[in-house]
């Protein structure tokens, strides 16, 4: 449902509330101003299935844009601020966009316009930048609201690991106005039941699929989305009490953050209002949620899906206590787990990960070969992102890692993912990743590259300490044959593991 359906209800509800700043838009001003938009771009020439690129930090506005949006048959295609001037120009540009909406504090919004002229229409809040005109009176001029309201969709580009980022095309769902919407607000609407009376804490990127999406799920059922401007682990958990919070997203880095405050931090704020704590977006070390579900009870929820939203699995608490380690049963699709030649594998056997749909759910904008790759070679319907897993004898889904980071010593797979898991909660650990390097005998070798918690030392005591800690834990094959020091870990803002970054420091020159 768009905004309007509760705003005629219950206009003064919350929709938006900025941590940081305290700022609030209620359900009335959402409405309002998100059609005021909608009807603004149509009035510049703006037709469904144009294109609005954002650009923008965590700001109340992204909402406004989402929803116009939404209402008006347009695809939204949120950017990473934190990516270059090129880089962003280039999914900008790619995209075809035809309008740009910025914010004034993204440090490079000036020269982002410069390398993107073919944009017909540019505006900015905040502040004035050359360039720009002025998102204000952008709706302060608008004219009347759209009678028609087809529903609009987004084009997400994945974060560009293994190359050019590329555009994730959902289709357009012929849903109108008064109806749940898209797949994820059904599923949080019927099963979760969230509705007006939830509260949900936003603490990540909202120019990512899952943020975005899940906050405007819960503004499709009426609820208020608590938006942190930045997370941090002490904010988070002061945002919890302060707000009532029953419902919130995380991934697995976040939870780390949190369990590695000292535990009179911790003790310092309630959490019983959380009925709903859901993680997604990378592997969860089972240490990791097992601490998780210790501390705040039987709420924690996994799903796993991906930006091209092919799919989606979840799994309780009381579930993943029963089957630890899993991602859950499907909910949206039905999994298929194939070997290369796209032959379907009995239960325990690892292979690449398939959802089946009625249709195929998505392409990717201007690469029908690489819409080609992810497509099952017989079964147009089943599509497939890269991720390598197994289901048992009850459809539980288990990922082992992405297929691409697989790392194969003397031929055997070795995950990267399972052997992160048990290093993560070391005490000696603040972040941890594993890689495949070359080895003259073996093909690859097993790297630990450890980020230290302060007042640490990296010694070779301590590199022999993790690698005798992992052997202890899981096969001497798996464990670590070395283990590096470095300053930091590279991810992106969303706790997403830029691993392709630091096997370029080893791969070319060889270890």
């Amino acid at each position: 449902m768009y905004p309007g359906a509760h705003a005629a209800t219950n206009p003064d509800h919350l929709a938006v509330v900025m941590v940081g700043s305290g700022r609030t838009i209620t359900y009335g001003q959402l409405d309002d101003n998100s059609a005021r938009l909608a009807s603004a771009l149509n009035a510049l020439g703006l037709v469904k299935g144009d294109v609005v690129a954002m650009l923008t930090d965590n700001a109340a506005e992204c909402f406004e844009i989402y929803w116009a949006c939404m209402r008006s048959g347009l695809y939204i295609t949120p950017v990473n601020r934190y990516l270059t001037a090129e880089e962003i120009a280039y999914i900008v540009n790619d995209s075809g966009a035809k309008a740009l909406i910025a914010s004034s504090a993204v440090p490079t919004v000036a020269e982002v316009r410069e390398l993107s002229p073919q944009v017909e229409h540019a505006f900015v809040f905040g502040g004035d930048v050359d360039g720009y005109a002025s998102y204000a009176d952008l709706l302060a001029n608008a004219g009347e609201r759209l009678i028609d309201q087809p529903r609009g969709s987004d084009m997400m580009y994945s974060s560009g690991t293994t190359g050019r980022p590329k555009g994730v095309k959902q289709a357009m769902l012929p849903i109108q106005v008064d109806q749940p919407g898209d797949p994820i607000t059904g599923l949080l609407g019927g099963p979760f039941k969230v509705g007006p009376q939830d509260v949900y804490l936003q603490p990540a990127p909202v120019y990512h699929a899952a943020p975005l999406k899940w906050s405007g799920a819960v503004q499709a059922l009426g609820g208020t989305v608590v938006m942190m401007e930045k997370f941090d682990a002490e904010g988070a958990l002061a945002a919890i009490e302060k707000y009532g919070v029953t419902c919130a997203q995380f991934v697995p880095t976040m939870f780390v953050r949190m369990l590695q405050l000292p535990e009179e931090v911790r003790a310092k704020y309630k959490h019983d209002t959380m009925r709903l704590a859901v993680h997604a977006a990378a592997p969860c070390p089972p240490d990791v949620k097992q601490a998780m579900i210790d501390w705040w009870g039987p709420v924690v929820f996994e799903y796993y899906g991906s930006t091209e939203q092919n799919g989606i699995t979840f799994v309780s608490s009381p579930e993943w206590l029963a089957k630890r380690g899993t991602v859950g049963k499907a909910m949206i699709g039905v999994l298929h787990i194939c070997d290369d030649e796209g032959n379907e594998l009995p239960a325990g056997e690892v292979g690449t990960v398939y959802f089946e749909r009625e249709t195929r759910p998505f392409e990717y904008h201007n690469d029908p070969a690489k819409t080609a790759e992810a497509t099952h070679p017989q079964h147009e319907s089943w599509t497939a992102v890269g991720d390598l897993g197994y289901v048992d004898e009850d459809g539980y889904l288990y990922l082992t890692d992405r297929k691409s980071f697989t790392i194969i010593s003397g031929g055997v797979n070795i995950y990267p993912a399972e052997v992160e898991a048990v290093l993560t909660l070391h005490p000696a650990i603040f972040d941890v990743a594993v890689i495949g390097v070359p080895d003259a005998e073996m093909g690859q070798q097993v790297k630990a590259v450890v980020q230290l918690k302060d007042g640490v030392e990296g010694t070779p005591e301590l590199a022999q300490e993790l690698i005798d800690y992992t052997r202890e834990r899981i096969a001497h094959f798996k464990a670590p044959r070395s283990v590096d020091f470095i300053a930091e870990i590279p991810r992106l803002p969303t706790g997403k593991l830029l691993k392709r970054e630091l096997e370029k420091l080893y791969v070319p020159t060889g270890v």
